[in-house]
Order: C-alpha cells, then sequence, then structure tokens
C-alpha cells in the first residue's frame, strides 16, 4: 500500500461511515454501551463548534462538516436526542445537556416532541437549566402540536408551581417571573388562573421592557383570555388609556374592550398598534370590528382629510366614496402613513394613487419613490411618460419591492422606457431580480456586455438562461462561474453537460443539485445519464428514479436505506411525471420497506416520500409506534389520491373516535385532514370549534377545498353570527339573513355556499365593502355570479357609468357580464382591460367585446398598439381577427413574444402569430433552444412540414403548453425519433387525443420518452451494472481499528457525510 492511501480507500473510509449514519439505531445502541467517560466526550463533541480537522495520512475528515450534516440527519437527531435524555442529566451537568438538546431539537421538524416525551424530561432541574430548556420551547412553539404545546405547558409550570410560595388555591402561583419563563405558553393559563393573578404580579410583568416583545409574539390567543389579561392589567396602577400603557399591550391591544368615552386621540395611539393584530391567528373580522369602531371615534369632530395620516391601516376600511372624497392634498400630507399599509385593495390603490398624483403631469423620481404600497394603483402610461432616469433610479431604490405588485401591462410599460432602442445594454443591467424574467430574448441578444457577476441578482427564465449560457460558455474561460451563478443552470443543455469532463462533471454536480428546484425534468434526466456514465458508484440514488425503470432494480437491499433518504429529499411528482413509471418507482420504495414503516427512524428516512406511500400502507403498515411521526408528515403532503386520503380518514376515526368526541387539541393537530371528513362529521366541529374551523380553511387559502368542508365552514359563520333581519329590508327579502361584512370576511372560499336570494338581498354597504372579497371567490356558480351583477348594476347603476375602480374590483363577477354590458363599459385605460383579462373563462364572444371596446373606447387601431397594450390584452387578444394580426408592429410584437406565447389560442390564430414570430427569429429550419422555449405556444403554429423539419435535439425545448396545443393531425406527423427525444416533461403533456392519433412505433418511442431513456450518445450500460457501494471489508487493513470507535472526538466518527 506503501505510505499513501489510495482513493478507493478513502471511499471505503467514507463508505463505512455513511453505513453508520444510515444506521441511526445502531448508533443509539453504540451510545448506550459506552461507559461514563466515553458518554462525557462524545457529548462534549456536540457542543463544540470548531472546525476540526482529522488529517490520518492522506485521508482528511473535516469533522466540523461531518457534525453539522450529522445534526441535520432526523434519525441521527432523534437518536441524539432519546440518548440525551436517557443519560445525559446523569453524567454531564444539567446546562451542557439543555444545550445539546437545543442543538438537536432546533435541528428537528418538531415531530420529536410528542406529548408523552416530557414523561422523561426532568423535573429537578436547576433554575438556569429550566430557563434554557424552556427557552428551547419556545422557539419551537409553531413547530409543536396543540396535544405537545398542552404537555409542555404542564410540565413548565408543574416545576413552576413548586418554586412558588402560594399556599392555598385563593392565592395565584403566577408571578410576573413566571409568566416572562412561560412565554408564548402563557395563552395555555385558564382563563382563572388568569384572573387570580395579582395586581402587584400582572403590573411587575408588564413594566418588564421584554414583556411587549413578549405579548406581540401569543398569535395563538384568544379573546376571552386577552381579555382576562386585559383586565388584570387595568386592575394594577396603569391607565389602560395611557400611551406608554398601549404601547406595552402587544397583540392585546387587539382585544381591546374600554371603548366607552375614548377620545380620538387614544383612538388613534390604538389604531397605530393594531396594525399588528394581522399576525393573530383568526379573530380577524373581529379585528376588523374593532378598527372600524376605533375609525369612527378617531374621526370625532374632525373631517377625514384632517385625519387620514394618524388612522394607520385602519385607512383599508375606508369606502370608496370616502377615499373619493379625500383631497390630493390630505394625500400627499398622509402619504407615509399610506405607502406603509398592507392590505389594500387594488381598486383602493387606484383611487388614493390619482389623488396623489393629481398635480403632476410628469412622475419624477421623488413622487413615485414615496408611493410604497401605492406604486400598483400608477397607471400603465403613467409609468412609460415618465423621464428613462427617474425610472431607473426607482428600480434601484427601496420601492422596487413592490414592483412585483404591478400587472404584466404595467411591468412592460416600464421595460419598454428601461429598453430603448438606442440604449438597451444600459437599460438591460439596471433590471434586477424577478422583474429580469420580463426582458425579451430579442432584447438580450442586442446586448453584448453580459457576464456571470452583472446576472448574480438577477433571476432568469429559461429561454433567456440557454441563450446566455450559451453565449457566456463562448467567452469565459472559468465555465465553473457559469454553473455557480445559480440561475444560469436552467440554461445548461443535455449537450453541455455531454461535453463536461468526468472530474469538472464531479467537481461542480454540487451546482446543479444546490439548485435542484431550477432544474428541468429532461436536465435532471441528463445529469442522471452522465453521473450513470462517469460515476455510478457514487451516484446520488435519487437519480436513479430520473432513469428507465428497470434501472431501480439495481438498487440492492443494503442500499435501500441511502435510496429512500437521498428520493425523500426531492418531490417525486416533479422528478417524475409519468404515473406508470411512478408506479414502479414507488415498487420499489415498498419493496425496501418490506411494505411496512415499523419506527419513527423508518418516518425520519422516507422525508417527503410520506406523500406517496401506497393506501394499504398507511391503512395496515403503519406501527403504532411510528404513527404520531408518520401522521406530523402526512399533514404537509399537498396532494393525497382519493385511495390515500380514505386511508387517513379510517386511521384517525380508529385513534381518535368521531369529530364530535375531540377535543380543541386534537381538532387543531388534525386542521389539514378535516377535508377528509363529510359534512354531517364535520357539523360538531362547526358547533363546538368553529374558530379553529376556520383557521383550518384559512391556511387552504391556494386551493379550492370540497364542498362538505365549506358547508361546514359556511355552517360555523351562521351559527356564531349574531345577525338579525333587515328592519327595512329589499322587496322579497322579508325574513332572509343577508350576508353581513363580517361574514364574507370570515368565510372566503365557503362564501360558494350563499344561496342566490341570501346575494340578492344583501345591503349596498356590505357589497360595496366585499365587492373584491366576492370577485376573488373561485367557486361561485354562473347563477351566482348574475346575481353578483345584478347587485353591482343595482348599486353603481348601468356599467356605462362605471370607473375603471369599479370594473377592477369585480373580479370573477365581471365573467357574468354579457356582450352588450362589455360594450358599454369604459374600456379606454389599459389597465382595467387588463384587471379583465385576468379572467380566463371568457367566451370568445365577450373576449371580443372586451378586444373591440378596447380598440374603439381609446381610439387605437392593431397598428398603433405598443408592447404594454397587447401584454395588457391578454387573453382576449385571442380573439384578434387573424387578417389583423399582420398589422401589429413587429417592434412591438418582439418583444411580448413570450407574453404571447402563454395563451391558449385558435389553432388559426397560433398559426399567424407563428409567421409573425419568423420575421423576429427567421425561418424555424434556424430556430435554437432559446427561441423554441420563448415561443412557448406559438411554436404550435408550426405546420406539418415544419414540424418534421425540425431537429430531434430541439425537441426538449417546446414549452409543454406547446406540444398540448399542437393539433392531433399536426402531432401525428413527428417522427418516431423526434417523439423519443421530448424529453420526460413535454412527453407527459401529450394529450389522449393526440396520443390515439399515433402509430405503435411512435407509441413506443413516446413511452421511451416519458421513461427517461437515453437518446444522447453515451453508450447504454447493462441494467444489471448497478450502483453499488465499497463494502466496510475492504477498508485498508486496520484503519478504521487504528482509529479506534471513539478517536478524539468519538460520536463524528459514527457519522458520515450525507449522500444527499
Amino acid at each position: 500500500m506503501g505510505n499513501s492511501i489510495t482513493y478507493r480507500d478513502q471511499a471505503a473510509v467514507e463508505n463505512h461511515l455513511e453505513q453508520r449514519l444510515h444506521q441511526p439505531q445502531k448508533l443509539l445502541e453504540d451510545l448506550r454501551k459506552t461507559d461514563a467517560q466515553q458518554f462525557r466526550t462524545a457529548m462534549k463533541c456536540l457542543l463544540e463548534d470548531k472546525k476540526d480537522r482529522l488529517d490520518l495520512k492522506d485521508i482528511i475528515i473535516d469533522l466540523g462538516e461531518i457534525r453539522e450534516r450529522a445534526l441535520q440527519s432526523p434519525g441521527v437527531n432523534r437518536s441524539l436526542f432519546l440518548i440525551t435524555l436517557e443519560r445525559c442529566f446523569q453524567v454531564l451537568n444539567s446546562l451542557e445537556c439543555v444545550e445539546i438538546l437545543g442543538k438537536v431539537l432546533r435541528g428537528s421538524s418538531g415531530s420529536f416532541l410528542q406529548p408523552d416525551i416530557t414523561e422523561r424530561l426532568p423535573r429537578d432541574l436547576r433554575e438556569d437549566a429550566f430557563k434554557n430548556l424552556s427557552a428551547v420551547f419556545k422557539d419551537l412553539y409553531d413547530k409543536t402540536s396543540a396535544h405537545s404545546q398542552r404537555a409542555l405547558y404542564s410540565w413548565m409550570t408543574g416545576i413552576l408551581k413548586t418554586s412558588s410560595n402560594a399556599t392555598d388555591d385563593s392565592a395565584s402561583w403566577v408571578s410576573a417571573e413566571h409568566l416572562w419563563v412561560l412565554g408564548r405558553y402563557m395563552v395555555h393559563l385558564s382563563f382563572e388562573e388568569i384572573m387570580k393573578i395579582s395586581p402587584i404580579e400582572i403590573g411587575l410583568f408588564i413594566s418588564y421592557d421584554n414583556a411587549t416583545k413578549q405579548l406581540d409574539t401569543v398569535y395563538d390567543i384568544t379573546p376571552e383570555l386577552a381579555q382576562a389579561f386585559l383586565e388584570r392589567i387595568s386592575s394594577s396602577n396603569f391607565n389602560m388609556r395611557n400611551t406608554s400603557t398601549i404601547h406595552r399591550l402587544g397583540l392585546l391591544v387587539c382585544f381591546y374592550n374600554d371603548l366607552e368615552l375614548l377620545d380620538a386621540t387614544v383612538a388613534q395611539v390604538l389604531l397605530h398598534q393594531m396594525i399588528k393584530c394581522s399576525h393573530l391567528r383568526g379573530f380577524q373580522a373581529g379585528v376588523q370590528k374593532l378598527k372600524a369602531e376605533l375609525l369612527d371615534i378617531a374621526m370625532e369632530n374632525q373631517t377625514l382629510n384632517e385625519t387620514l395620516g394618524s388612522l394607520s391601516d385602519a385607512v383599508v376600511g375606508l369606502t370608496y366614496s370616502q377615499l373619493e372624497s379625500l383631497s390630493p392634498e390630505a394625500v400627499h400630507g398622509a402619504i407615509s402613513t399610506l405607502n406603509q399599509v398592507s392590505g389594500w385593495a387594488k381598486s383602493q390603490v387606484i383611487i388614493l394613487s390619482a389623488k396623489y398624483l393629481a398635480h403632476e403631469k410628469v412622475l419624477s423620481f421623488y413622487n413615485v419613490s414615496q408611493m410604497g404600497a401605492l406604486l400598483a394603483g400608477v397607471s400603465t402610461q403613467a409609468f412609460c411618460s415618465m423621464n428613462r432616469k427617474d425610472l431607473s433610479q426607482v428600480l434601484r431604490s427601496a420601492v422596487s419591492q413592490y414592483v412585483s405588485d404591478l400587472s404584466p401591462a404595467q411591468q412592460q410599460g416600464i421595460l419598454s422606457k428601461m429598453v430603448q432602442v438606442e440604449d438597451t445594454a444600459s437599460g438591460i443591467v439596471e433590471i434586477q431580480g424577478a422583474f429580469f424574467k420580463e426582458v425579451s430574448l430579442f432584447d438580450l441578444r442586442r446586448q453584448p456586455g453580459f457576464n456571470s457577476t452583472v446576472l448574480k441578482d438577477k433571476e432568469l427564465g429559461r429561454s433567456q438562461a440557454l441563450f446566455l449560457y450559451e453565449l457566456l460558455l463562448k467567452t469565459t474561460r472559468r465555465p465553473e462561474e457559469l454553473l455557480s451563478a445559480g440561475q444560469l443552470v436552467k440554461g445548461v443543455t443535455c449537450s453541455h453537460i455531454d461535453a463536461m469532463s468526468p472530474d469538472f462533471f464531479l467537481a461542480h454536480f454540487q451546482d446543479f443539485q444546490s439548485n435542484f428546484a431550477l432544474l428541468s425534468p429532461y436536465q435532471v434526466n441528463c445529469l442522471a445519464w452522465k453521473y450513470w456514465e462517469v460515476s455510478r458508484l457514487s451516484m446520488p440514488p435519487f437519480l436513479l428514479a430520473a432513469l428507465p425503470a428497470r434501472y431501480l432494480a439495481s438498487v440492492p437491499a443494503s442500499q435501500c436505506v441511502p435510496f429512500l433518504i437521498s428520493l425523500g429529499k426531492s418531490w417525486l411528482d416533479s422528478l417524475v411525471l409519468d404515473s406508470h413509471k411512478k408506479t414502479s418507482v414507488l415498487r420499489k420504495v415498498k419493496q425496501c420497506l418490506d411494505d411496512s414503516i415499523a419506527d419513527e427512524y423508518t418516518v425520519d428516512i422516507m422525508g417527503n416520500l410520506l406523500c406517496h406511500l401506497p393506501a394499504a400502507i398507511i391503512d395496515r403498515g403503519i406501527s403504532p409506534r411510528a404513527w404520531a411521526t408518520a401522521l406530523h408528515g402526512l399533514r404537509d403532503c399537498p396532494d393525497l389520491n382519493p385511495e390515500q386520503k380514505a386511508a387517513v380518514r379510517l386511521k384517525l376515526l380508529g385513534q381518535y373516535g368521531l369529530p364530535q368526541h375531540w377535543t380543541a387539541e386534537t381538532t387543531k393537530d388534525l386542521g389539514p385532514f378535516l377535508v377528509l371528513f363529510s359534512g354531517d362529521e364535520l357539523s360538531s366541529i362547526a358547533t363546538k370549534f368553529p374558530e379553529i374551523l376556520l383557521q383550518a380553511a384559512s391556511k387552504m387559502a391556494r386551493t379550492l377545498p370540497p364542498k362538505e368542508f365549506l358547508w361546514a365552514v359556511f355552517q360555523s359563520v351562521g351559527n356564531s353570527s349574531d345577525k338579525i333581519p333587515s328592519s327595512d329590508p329589499m322587496p322579497g327579502c322579508h325574513g332572509v339573513m343577508a350576508p353581513t361584512s363580517d361574514d364574507i370576511f370570515k368565510l372566503a372560499e365557503a362564501n360558494a355556499c350563499w344561496a342566490l336570494e341570501d346575494l340578492r338581498c344583501m345591503e349596498e354597504d356590505t357589497f360595496i365593502k366585499t365587492v373584491e372579497l366576492l370577485g376573488a371567490v373561485q367557486g361561485f356558480s354562473r347563477p351566482q355570479l348574475m346575481t353578483l351583477k345584478e347587485k353591482a348594476i343595482q348599486v353603481w347603476d348601468m356599467p356605462s357609468y362605471w370607473r375603471e375602480h369599479h370594473i377592477v374590483s369585480l373580479g370573477r363577477i365581471a365573467l357574468a357580464l354579457n356582450e352588450s354590458e362589455l360594450e358599454q363599459l369604459d374600456l379606454s385605460s389599459i389597465d382595467a382591460v387588463a384587471s379583465l383579462s385576468r379572467q380566463t373563462e371568457w367566451t370568445p364572444g365577450q373576449a371580443e367585446s372586451i378586444l373591440q371596446g378596447y380598440l374603439d373606447d381609446s381610439g387605437y387601431s392593431i397598428q398603433d398598439l405598443k408592447s404594454f397594450h397587447l401584454v395588457g390584452l391578454g387573453a382576449t387578444l385571442c380573439a384578434i381577427n387573424i387578417t389583423e394580426i399582420p398589422l401589429i408592429k413587429i417592434s412591438e410584437f418582439r418583444v411580448v413574444v413570450a407574453r404571447i406565447g402563454t395563451l391558449l389560442c385558435s389553432t388559426h390564430v397560433l398559426a399567424e402569430f407563428k409567421r409573425k414570430a419568423e420575421v423576429v427569429f427567421g425561418d424555424p429550419t434556424e430556430w435554437t433552444s432559446s427561441v423554441l422555449q420563448e415561443l412557448g405556444t406559438i411554436a404550435a403554429g408550426l405546420t406539418k412540414a415544419e414540424l418534421r423539419m425540425l431537429d430531434k435535439d430541439l425537441m426538449p425545448y417546446f414549452q409543454p403548453s406547446a406540444i398540448k396545443c399542437l393539433p392531433d393531425e399536426i402531432f401525428k406527423e413527428l417522427s418516431a425519433e423526434q417523439i423519443a427525444s421530448l424529453g420526460p416533461e413535454n412527453a407527459a403533456a401529450v394529450t389522449h387525443a393526440q396520443r390515439r392519433r399515433l402509430s405503435p412505433l411512435q407509441l413506443q418511442s413516446l413511452q421511451q420518452a416519458l421513461d427517461g431513456a437515453k437518446t444522447h450518445s453515451w453508450q447504454d450500460a447493462p441494467a444489471s451494472a448497478g450502483p453499488t457501494r465499497t463494502s466496510s471489508s475492504r477498508s485498508p487493513a486496520g484503519a478504521l481499528q487504528s482509529w479506534g470507535l471513539w478517536l478524539g472526538c468519538p460520536l463524528l466518527v459514527l457519522m458520515a457525510k450525507l449522500l444527499w
């Protein structure tokens, strides 16, 4: 062996360490067997932050890195957590053990803190150690289940009560210091315990400097408990109307209830403090109601113009008529308040921005920089009229954070000014962040001065990255700088990966791994094949899922754990798009699991794979010991299938019984799973815990929950509503409980449950206050939208009288406008049209009415349209007469190709846009990967002949939306070789109708693309040549023995760096 250790020997040592990492139960056993001295050494190793290196001849082990990676491993963390509870407090001093627990718990998901863990926590800790451990639990509060919070609260209070001087039940054990120690856990005190706290102790607590900080974090406090605390504070010597006291109340201010004879100044102070109330978990309707009451008090004996700047974020409760009554001077004077407020409706922003800019003929940097949250109210035309130098300053200033709130038309208006023909280069370079994605490929191609440093802070679209990576690769001497630039990895093609030397690829694979979320499925497939070719022995196991399914057979049983860990760290749905292939992957997962999950260590290994567990394993294969940890992981699964949902539901019913028997803690912990239960099962939850149900619903804001769940939410709001029938109802509305603003605010998506007569009987003021909330409801039926449209006409008069802010506020309600009503609208503003084009459910006739309405009202003809007009028209552009498409100016079209390429227009329209694209990018035979990606759906306008002539290597760079838009009779003209080259993502986009027209040979090619079969130049390796590990028995003679099990830092030798 000589004086050096070979690369193979180094790998053997690392593989031995990996096996230790993949067997955390063995680590636990080893630590249990150690004597006190060895255990003390191992534990102290955890406390050290030194970046030690262990140098054994040619083997260098980075102990600091291994420590950090080990502490990020759930299984290792679990073993360390358990052994610390078992042995640490007997061997080390309690402060050191608490520090170790803190490190381990902070690296965990929170699932370690199950309710029964408190039985293992020591109850005789020194005071300083107890406070430190309590601080750890407070830091992990949001990761901890409601049941575990209650258990930890009981453990904490058990120790605090022991130290209390209280002698009988009438005296409170709760001191000021105890409240401070409890921190966020103070919300678990009962109403009776709070009311017993002595005035002296509550006074001491509220006078602490950190009391406000603590009270700012009691996000889950209830109105009842908050008012109990307020009452106790009031009973001390604090004046509840004193500004200093109000500043100390934290989130308790959200439940302030002493409004009698309150003066305007105090009301304004309260409103200012209530900005923080948006952080509360629930009870927001009550907060809005309190703000409205304080708003009325704050404006007593003063005009709105006089008080505007002192109303804080309560100004979002002002109606259109109140905002329109404001003077421009008042808005100018209050801009420092208005620009910081969150929660504005788009229509409010339009009105306030118009007021603020009323005296400005041309916008300046100073004016715009003051606008903050109101920036979205500036018209597209106003942005276009700005001086380019001023606009450039805006993009470099603090107000640029609000650019993402602008509509695509507004963003294009800014871009068109920044990227002017005479000076494209400097304009493009100044565009930062996500906004850079909007720069057109045409403009990038005219800019010669790019380098990887300039691109560091810019987010790239895939067409941009494809072009820029190819461009920069020709000029750079250090290609690794391109990979380390982050976003540029989106532009690495298979040919680039193929051209990398094995050493370069292995040395810089980490750059791909670090940016895995940016890679397309096709890129991952290419990386997998490259790794298989150059170093299958060290290949990250998750990459096997990107290869054809048969390669999974090469994973031996001994490598199941690293395979599951690696695969569990990625999202299988984005890694494997074909359902048949996913079935094969999951079959291998089941095989590795032996159809069961025996303990919580197996759950740790699974990671995101938990979301793909077959229903049979969920139902019968998860042991009771593993279930609590598995349930914690299943909470975060975005989309369980119906069989999985049914299995989880049955498991929950078996564990907790029917929902009517659940406690508040159970209901909170099962919040994400409430959608699995029937309306009858949920009715008791709606009655017992309406606020918990509402909180669960609010966390589903981006999804459309099942109708039965929405009905339960609707029932819960109805049960808790104290509304009474109107004393002066509209005709036909006698006895109808019409929706109130509070109801609509609470219900969100459950507003879809209102009956037509309920919506028809809504009071006008209620409609005005809530129109934007109603317009955002996805589940409204056509008749409900029609009823709301009629309400809009009742409140605002005929559509011909509606102004831009009315149109913008309608949201989906606008879909109920017929063609005649759409023609009545004033559509002279592209911003009004842009708000309508955000809706995707227009009929062709409605879309044509909007397009023609804009042309008529604005006075523009097709040839006059600017790039931002084209973007603002959005989906309504699909209604254009194909004979008019040639009239669009090429100079405007070429900079918005990517935006038009997102539209799902008819084949005839796409074909005409494709002809226009040829003027910009040349004949289709000259198109590159970046051009094809930029074109999007426009590429679906290719003719049969043009499609057949495309190089097969370009096929992966169609966008999936373009594949779907290709007519069946044209798609079938692709050769088998072209179809095989589609790549996994595009192959998954092929529709059933397209598939039906393919020949057997083409179908075989399609399956190859779905499976990730190789279409590159490398020689395929036999499936049996699997990725095997060097066994520890092949370690250099005596190497491990010469270290001994413990070495200088014994714990670390049991660990290994994570295998991705």
